[in-house]
């Protein structure tokens, strides 16, 4: 069995989340190549080094380039807030080594087609880590639609909604940052329901939405806590929001079918309420990310008077990445999502093909969001750019 060397950019949220996944994925799944943690990097050498330590990696850099270098290392993760994937992927890329970057892809169109066409060239696998499209019962809702047994999918209508910045006195983290983070609730957490929009009914030919800025003006952030953007100290100083609260919009799919996608970081009582539902001419499913083993399906030709949604635990063996845990029942949670996208990724490079979703599926996202922003500045319908 073959082995391939990781190195890891980034060591906060998402670097901890991958690092668990690296650890963890060839001892539930046959993986070939398995990877090894070669290097996690990070610029504070004092924060790396005990990342390094903490999440199993053999070692740090403090410069990405140096990372890229390494003969020992085969394949880059980036997973650093987007303002700064641009320059990673495409050196890593030019180094020819082998690519997974968190989602959205980019900050802006322009730069996910660059990535997009450079992962091409470079005839490498490169894929976009939307990992909710991981989740066993959204696979296993994805076997049902194309089994046909929900028709002719007709309605998709998906929210996504948190709260982490409905306090006025929240600061100014660098998610809330229109340089560093591309966009707010329609980048960070709408791109996901986009995704899934994609992966389950189709590619978006075009949209018409809103987006607002409730809280125009935070406290500055005094200094961060955990680093993930998602908390921190305040300071005495004022600063300017830059990105959307939170978006509305409509989507014309390409075949026939009619969305509804709402994200807001400003929902009071939901924490991470990722939720979708797709209506057929057959049936309906719903899924909720707070209660992610359950799949709530309908299906038209059930027995009158025995007609309903039930609730389906996707956690038999039956169903997807699920022979690989426990026993039916024993739910599986928001962690094994990484695992699975990394065991997809380690099939990808042994077969030599990029897994889904690809850069090219990053770019679409990416388009859809940047239509949405055309849209709401136009006060009409916009198209969506194709790769």
């Amino acid at each position: 069995m073959s082995e391939i060397g990781v190195g890891l950019v980034g060591y906060k949220f998402m670097g901890r989340a991958h690092s668990n996944a690296y650890r963890q994925v060839s001892h539930f799944f046959e993986v070939d190549p398995v990877p090894v943690m070669r290097a996690i990097c990070g610029r504070n050498e004092d924060a790396v080094a005990s990342a390094a330590a903490s999440l199993g990696w053999q070692g740090f850099e403090t410069d990405y380039r140096k990372l890229i270098a390494r003969d020992d290392i085969g394949l880059i993760d980036v997973s650093t807030p987007g303002d700064t994937h641009r320059e990673v992927v495409l050196a890593a890329l030019k180094a020819g080594k082998h690519v997974i970057c968190e989602k959205p892809l980019a900050n802006t169109l322009t730069e996910a087609r660059e990535m997009m066409e450079a992962a091409e060239q470079a005839g490498v696998v490169a894929m976009v880590n939307f990992n909710y499209r991981r989740v066993p019962a959204v696979q296993f809702a994805k076997q049902l639609i194309e089994s046909g047994k929900l028709g002719e999918i007709r309605h998709w209508r998906a929210v996504y909604l948190q709260d982490w910045i409905n306090d006025p006195a929240f600061p100014l983290v660098w998610r809330l940052r229109k340089e560093i983070a591309g966009s707010g609730a329609l980048g960070d957490i709408a791109a996901h329901i986009v995704d899934l929009s994609h992966f389950l009914i189709g590619n978006i030919g075009e949209v018409v939405g809103t987006m607002d800025t409730f809280i125009k003006r935070r406290p500055t952030e005094e200094f961060s806590m955990g680093g993930a953007g998602l908390s921190a100290a305040a300071g005495e100083q004022m600063g300017a929001v830059t990105v959307d609260d939170s978006t509305t919009f409509l989507a014309r799919f390409e075949n026939g079918a009619s969305g509804t996608f709402e994200a807001t970081r400003l929902a009071p009582g939901r924490r991470n309420y990722n939720s979708f539902e797709v209506n057929g001419s057959k049936g309906s499913l719903s899924f909720n990310l707070e209660r992610m083993n359950e799949l709530q399906v309908y299906f038209t030709d059930d027995d009158a008077g025995m007609q309903g949604f039930r609730t389906i635990n996707v956690t038999d063996g039956c169903h997807p990445y699920a022979a690989a845990w426990w026993p039916a029942g024993h739910i599986l949670g928001y962690e094994h999502t990484f695992t699975h996208a990394i065991k997809d990724l380690m099939d990808g490079i042994k077969a030599g093909v990029s897994p889904a979703p690809t850069f090219v599926d990053g770019f679409r996202c990416q388009a859809v969001l940047d239509a949405v922003e055309q849209s709401v500045a136009k006060h009409g319908w916009a198209e969506v750019e194709q790769p």
